[in-house]
């Protein structure tokens, strides 16, 4: 059998810098969450299938990495944490009356077919807020995201807000079936709205509900459009998820970030188990969401507690795709001494090490090659992203180089301080 050295399509190995990088830019996002007092959970990478069953409303089964334990069960590896959370909320928290804050951060894993480069594991960053229905919740969500992305540098994005009410409204009053209802979520969401007026006029919807979707092509703006969706709302479901949005906006203008909200009223949901609010965030240099969220009131019911609840993920892979073509530095300190030795100068090399070590500094250790020039250590110094170099020569001098500022000092051991 051939040995594979590659990985498998849809998944990649993520390395030096870039994995500092990464792990960089989560350390920041996290102490965003953390000044929102929000708690840290780990949730395992797999679960029990059910966790993930078409009646919570996730992705597909097809789409969901499935196998067995050893007593036949079925287990699944997460496609989206938070379900997981949700079960974990049910049984960790069953008897908390008061809200509960919860952040994340973790893989996701969805065998779709991979086209573009489309990942089938990314990292997620999340945050869900559990216990609270309130129109604060859901603003406080909106500020959390939009400072989050503030705060990493990205100045260039926007978050559509929509509500899931307002489109089950128009549902309603066209009194669609299932099928029915998933072709025109299908088609609103490619945004092809002659599609929809074709397909309504095939199944002989009245007309009134016909223009009402027709119409949510230009539900899309500012908080202006809120009148005009209210007016056209169908029924009285329609109406309070217009009024609950406006709510929201007037919360959103305390935090100071209004400005970044555009409301969507076409959007219908990425999942089955969103309620009500829903949004997704977007920049540039992605070709797909960098936020995803929404309010799931019925979804940890399912697991065997009420509790009203929202949540958003920051796929973290295409956030750092966006910050990268917006040339958006990603704050990665220079953290590494290198110190190069000649053979005969280990002793001294391993004490300077642990002298270091024993201050904090990281330290790597390299015996020169008697065959390599000590440029070529400088050189590995700057791709691994090093601060500084010090080379010990068997003659007893010493070389210290600033590999940030090229600034190169030569001293003899014994006047080193």
């Amino acid at each position: 059998m051939k040995k594979l050295l590659h990985t498998p399509e849809g998944v990649r190995d993520i390395y030096n810098v870039e994995c500092g990088k990464k792990l960089a830019l989560e350390g920041r996002l996290k102490k965003v969450f953390h000044l929102y007092g929000y708690h840290d959970i780990q949730t395992p990478t797999f679960e029990y299938f059910d966790v993930f069953r078409k009646e919570i409303g996730t992705i597909p089964s097809k789409e969901l990495y499935k196998f067995f334990d050893k007593e036949g069960n079925t287990l699944a590896l997460r496609p989206d944490i938070t379900p997981s959370i949700a079960r974990a909320a049910a049984t960790l928290f069953q008897d908390e009356q008061l809200p509960i804050r919860l952040c994340y951060t973790g893989n996701t894993f969805i065998n779709h077919s991979s086209y573009q480069g489309r990942l089938k594991e990314t990292t997620q960053m999340g945050a869900e807020l559990i216990g609270d229905d309130s129109v604060e919740a859901d603003a406080e969500m909106l500020a959390l995201v939009i400072e989050s992305m503030l705060t990493i540098g990205l100045k260039e994005f926007q978050l559509n807000v929509g509500d899931v009410d307002y489109f089950q409204s128009l549902i309603e009053d066209a009194n669609l079936d299932e099928d029915a209802e998933e072709r025109v979520r299908e088609l609103i969401n490619n945004r092809n709205y002659f599609g929809v007026e074709e397909y309504l006029d095939g199944i002989q919807v009245k007309r009134s509900s016909k223009e009402a979707f027709a119409a949510l092509n230009e539900m899309v703006g500012g908080v202006e459009i809120l009148a005009k969706a209210k007016n056209l709302a169908p029924n009285s479901k329609g109406v309070m998820a217009v009024k609950r949005l406006e709510k929201i906006y007037d919360t959103l203008r305390l935090y100071g970030v209004e400005k970044f909200v555009t409301f969507d009223l076409s959007m219908t949901g990425t999942y089955g188990y969103y309620t009500g609010i829903i949004f997704r965030g977007y920049t540039y240099g992605t070709g797909d969401a960098v936020v995803k969220g929404g309010r799931y009131d019925h979804l940890i019911e399912k697991f065997g507690k009420q509790s009203p609840s929202i949540g958003f993920a920051i796929v973290i892979d295409e956030l750092m795709n966006a910050l990268t073509r917006q040339k958006i530095r990603i704050v990665y300190t220079r953290k590494n001494t290198l110190i190069v030795y000649d053979d005969e100068k280990s002793r001294e090399a391993i004490a300077l090490a642990k002298d270091f070590r024993r201050k904090a500094k990281n330290t790597e250790l390299i015996k020169k090659a008697k065959d390599k020039l000590l440029e070529e250590y400088v050189e590995y110094g700057n791709e691994y992203y090093a601060g500084s170099l010090i080379y010990l020569k068997k003659s007893g001098e010493i070389t210290m180089i600033n590999l940030v500022t090229g600034e190169h000092k030569i001293v003899n051991s014994t006047d080193r301080s």
